[in-house]
């Protein structure tokens, strides 16, 4: 999405090592979010950008960054943090760092640190206290905790007195991600006299409230994307096709993995709901789609999604099975396509997923898998996020072969994968069940027989929905699934043990504690009822004490009370109280 402007062009004008490095990364002109946001940040201005996934946005607010510190009247010291990058992922936050060192290698003066979840509390601090950071990348949670550490010996809020700049990115994914507390409590360790950007591809209410708040009369940049053929706006870029396709639930993965096979030369990412599916299909993938590199990757994994998203981004070609946790802000390089095996759970998501491939002028397809009963979602997303859909029509030259029977047995080979199965059925019926777009997405539409059969399950899980139903689209499987081993020995080892005590008596004492467990609930409203009845008659008994006292006896306590008063302010004689109390000698 290269604009027509030269970067020589702009005014004011960029540092000398600031463009060295701008041409070493290969970008001969500037994308048009960058020529409107570069001039305002380095004038003083705050700045409100909303721009359509791919357009450039990490240029946008680095360079004007850059550029702030370098044309300080005094030159920033060691200690100094002149400004603080708020990204919603660590990867996006990696991905940032990664380009500013680009920058910092040309500009030794400046110092960066990336401070994100996965690494010791205390290592950031050790960090800080002997090497400074001119330029903070963090995620919210992370840098909040930091700033909210009393005991530390570094004191960060501190070094944050000097701070010129401060950036937003993906601000509308940060408050989805449930970070808006966390950014209040940031914004009040910071000096109110700086510059703030606020980056994101949508712009919602939340959003707003937030540039109200954390921005002083800031200029707004919409940069959207003309539709060739249409008079009105897209918000994915022009390079990139949006494809569909519509599958029943039990051919879906077997669509999936002759897609792959086909393509396994190109560089995919595929995204499911929940971590379990990615758990899941992606350890199916990786034994099903031979001679390729096939990753997973979603938030509930700690230390190694960093290293799983700096090999994916390494790759010429390979499979990344991902959650929406890589949806928002990544640039991975020459992603060919973007699957979505399940739709996104709201319509901003959609374009944030697309958007990982056709970046920055170059081409690039998504395409979306879709059960009969969806089919509508192809219009709503076409009304409500502006980005046209055309059916995938090379879907005949798919080898559509039935691995189902491959994945089930995979399960009755390694207990791992049949619960992890299990795992990830109930998990995407959870996710589907609180679907955003619940007119389009019904749970109530969902056939489990067959989308059971569509996972490869070797029963039908254990849950309200399925208690007391039969499914006859379902084929059970005829294999003893308390026979089947986990493939790891030291967990079969263990299970068999559990086994072998369960046998030898146990088992009815575990099933007694289960059965407290259940009448729990029964036990605790009747407590919950108690504690209530309790408090109401306290408070009855209050009112009562209450109205005992009519007017006459208020009147007389306030003028005992008066009486007190004086007597303590010397104003009356003991004997004078005595008498107006009608006190005796005795008394």
């Amino acid at each position: 999405m290269e604009g027509k402007e030269k970067w020589k062009s702009l005014k004011p004008s960029i540092s000398v090592n600031v463009l060295k490095t701008i041409k070493q990364l290969g970008f001969k002109k500037m994308t048009p979010v960058q020529a409107a946001s570069i001039p305002l940040l380095i004038s003083h201005k705050d700045v409100a950008a909303e721009a359509v996934t791919g357009s450039g946005k990490t240029l946008a607010f680095l360079i004007p960054v850059l550029e702030i510190l370098l044309r300080k009247e005094e030159p920033i010291k060691k200690m100094e943090v002149g400004c603080v990058i708020l990204t919603p992922t660590r990867e996006l936050a990696i991905q940032i760092n990664e380009v500013l060192a680009n920058f910092t290698a040309n500009l030794p003066q400046f110092s960066q640190m990336l401070i994100i979840g996965g690494n010791k509390p205390s290592d950031d601090i050790s960090h800080l206290q002997s090497n400074g950071a001119n330029i903070i990348i963090a995620t919210p949670g992370r840098f909040e905790d930091l700033l909210e550490r009393r005991k530390s010996s570094c004191n960060l809020t501190v070094m944050l007195r000097s701070l010129e700049v401060l950036i937003l990115d993906e601000a509308d994914r940060l408050l989805d991600m449930g970070f808006a507390g966390s950014i209040n409590t940031i914004l009040s360790h910071l000096p109110k006299q700086r510059r703030t950007g606020l980056f994101s591809a949508t712009q919602t209410d939340q959003v707003e409230s937030l540039i109200r708040a954390g921005l002083r009369n800031p200029v707004r940049i919409t940069v959207k994307q003309k539709a060739n053929s249409l008079a009105n706006e897209q918000r994915t870029p022009s390079t990139l096709t949006n494809y569909y396709t519509i599958c029943e639930c039990d051919q879906k993965f077997n669509f999936l993995v002759g897609f792959l096979r086909k393509f396994k030369h190109l560089k995919h990412m595929v995204f499911f709901s929940t971590c379990a599916e990615v758990e899941y299909f992606g350890r199916a993938l990786g034994v099903l789609v031979k001679n390729t590199n096939v990753l997973s990757l979603h938030g509930k994994m700690k230390g190694k999604r960093a290293t799983v998203f700096s090999e994916f981004r390494k790759l010429e070609s390979g499979i990344l099975i991902c959650t929406d946790v890589m949806a928002r802000g990544v640039d991975i390089p020459e992603v060919n396509w973007v699957l979505q095996f399940d739709p996104p759970n709201n319509a901003s998501a959609f374009v944030h997923r697309c958007g990982r491939t056709a970046r920055i002028g170059n081409t690039g397809n998504a395409l979306l898998f879709l059960l009969p009963t969806e089919d509508t979602y192809v219009e709503f997303i076409q009304i409500n996020q502006k980005v046209p859909l055309q059916e995938y029509h090379d879907a005949s030259d798919i080898e559509m072969i039935d691995i189902l029977p491959k994945l089930r047995k995979m399960a009755e080979q390694d207990r791992a994968i049949y619960e992890k199965g299990m795992q990830a059925f109930v998990s995407f019926y959870q996710a589907y069940v609180k679907h955003e777009c619940s007119l389009i997405f019904r749970a109530k539409d969902l056939k489990l027989g067959k989308l059971a059969n569509g996972f490869g399950l070797l029963q039908m899980p254990r849950m309200p929905e399925t208690k007391g139903r039969k499914f006859p689209e379902f084929q059970a499987s005829s294999v003893d699934i308390q026979a089947i081993p986990f493939r790891e020995k030291s967990r079969e080892k263990h299970r068999k043990e559990k086994l072998r005590l369960q046998q030898e008596g146990k088992q009815v004492k575990i099933k007694k504690e289960f059965q407290k467990k259940q009448t729990a609930w029964s036990l605790h409203k009747e407590k919950k009822n108690k504690r209530q009845d309790r408090r109401q008659r306290k408070e009855m008994s209050k009112k009562r004490k209450r109205e005992q006292f009519d007017e006459d006896d208020l009147a007389e306590l306030a003028k005992d009370a008066m009486l007190v008063k004086k007597l303590k302010r010397g104003k009356i004689s003991n004997k004078e109280y005595e008498d107006e109390m009608g006190l005796d000698d005795d008394t």
